[in-house]
């Protein structure tokens, strides 16, 4: 019913920025509280950024706080996370996770 589907990741140089997408379809991202995550290599996925249903209280994991940005456009039936500053730490697989799904994830390099 559900179906996530991430997109925007890439290779991109240390201070950069990416914009990542979280498209829904089946049913309405507005429905749904809407979760980052990554994991990179060797490591457990972690969390990174949680958007509510009602846009009211966004949290990040302190590595990223001041960097990343969590948005939804619930018309687009999508939510971003917008990435500034990106350092190689956070090089990683990111996945979108809403309604106990989550997506196939988008992988994201910062190398010089």
């Amino acid at each position: 019913q559900l179906h996530l589907e991430e997109s925007g990741g890439g290779w991109v140089q240390p201070g950069g920025s990416l914009r990542l997408a979280c498209v829904a379809s089946g049913r309405s991202i507005a429905n749904y509280a809407v979760g980052w995550w990554r994991q990179s290599q060797g490591k457990n996925r972690e969390f990174v950024s949680v958007i509510s249903r009602d846009d009211v209280a966004p949290h990040y994991a302190e590595s990223v706080t001041g960097r990343f940005t969590i948005t939804r456009d619930n018309a687009a039936n999508t939510v971003f996370l917008q990435m500034n500053n990106l350092k190689a730490e956070d090089t990683a697989k990111y996945y979108c996770y809403a309604g106990a799904l989550w997506g196939q994830g988008t992988q994201v390099t910062v190398s010089a």
